[in-house]
């Protein structure tokens, strides 16, 4: 799918009546990513903002709900978590062929590797300082202050997800990963008991989710996995990224020296959440590592169906397909280490 598939005159109109000031629609540009929802940077005589939509064709249940990050984005703007100030939601199919919102445009960039190749090791340390941050001010939240009190439903997380993601992976297998059957047994039973705590889950919390300025998050992007869940969920998410191998489609950090990069090690990103929240994921870390690994690759597989089916929104979509194998088999080892 490329930006030539959006009818810039259409757009324009609905564009012009819905948001304030907004006027002479000049392109889209598709940005780089997006495998689910793709995303425009839209130019206009008025100046710039970003268009993120729901692909085309025949779609998962509850996949693909721009209309839930539109509202997490109403939410939590102007607030301790970043975002990009949101702009209009459109439920309307007909104007460019599905629902879409827009926002503001956020003058950062995008880190594609975690590794953080083009800064210097101070600088890498403050990064995952700004991380660290980020992820204490999603996991300590208070959801029913931000007025997303009904945004999920609370309590079982875990359980819940796993059946979730279970069944999702099941619609869009394609070959049998003997890693996830597997996982799909060890994890319902060895779930960790529920605490009742809940928060806001950004649901996949990478370093190339968040736009930088300089040194500083100046948005977190990407909500569509969002919901309410446990306030750990976020940090086990990051972490298990991290362990990926390096790969050009969803590097890790496997096999680099971290002190040398000036990146702190798992064990230091875990103490210091642990004592600047009050939550201490190291108890059930094994298990917090295989649902993630599980989860991400059953998202992986998604892509990859998408890929097959002619649905998918980014060029490396199959390569990243192809990823759920290695994924699930890191999935299978971390929950061995229990």
């Amino acid at each position: 799918m490329s930006a030539a598939d959006l009818p810039l005159a259409a757009l324009g109109t609905w564009l012009r009546e819905h948001v304030a000031g907004f006027d002479g629609i000049e392109s889209a540009t598709k940005f780089k990513g997006g495998q689910s929802n793709p995303t425009y940077l839209i130019e206009a005589a008025s100046g710039r903002c970003v268009l993120r939509r729901k692909p085309p064709g025949a779609l998962l249940a509850s996949a693909h709900a721009v209309d839930r990050e539109f509202r997490v984005l109403q939410a939590l703007h102007g607030g301790a978590i970043p975002v990009a100030r949101p702009l209009a939601l459109c439920r309307d199919d007909a104007v460019i062929g599905s629902m879409f919102y827009v926002m503001a445009y956020v003058p950062g960039r995008v880190q594609w590797d975690p590794a953080l190749p083009d800064v210097d090791a101070a600088t890498r340390g403050a990064m995952y300082g700004r991380v660290l941050d980020t992820l204490v001010a999603l996991a300590t939240l208070d959801v029913d202050a931000a007025g997303l009190a009904d945004y999920g439903k609370p309590g079982s997380y875990f359980a819940r997800q796993v059946s979730r993601w279970t069944a999702q992976y099941r619609a869009s297998e394609t070959e049998t990963i003997a890693a996830m059957d597997a996982l799909i047994d060890w994890l319902p039973a060895n779930l960790p008991d529920d605490d009742g705590k809940v928060a806001l889950v950004h649901g996949d919390f990478r370093i190339d989710n968040l736009m930088w300025i300089d040194d500083r998050v100046g948005a977190v992007v990407d909500w569509e996995l969002s919901t309410l869940g446990h306030p750990l969920a976020d940090l086990g998410y990051f972490c298990m990224a991290l362990r990926l191998p390096r790969n050009p489609v969803l590097p890790g950090l496997a096999g680099l020296d971290r002190a040398a990069l000036g990146i702190p090690d798992e064990a230091a990103l875990l103490d210091a959440f642990a004592a600047r929240t009050g939550l201490d994921p190291r108890a059930e870390w094994p298990f917090h590592l295989a649902f993630h690994f599980f989860r991400l690759a059953a998202i992986a597989q998604g892509v990859m169906k998408r890929a097959i089916d002619g649905n998918a929104s980014s060029e490396q979509a199959l390569a990243a397909g192809k990823m759920a194998r290695t994924i699930a088999e890191l999935g299978a080892g971390a929950a061995q280490s229990r």
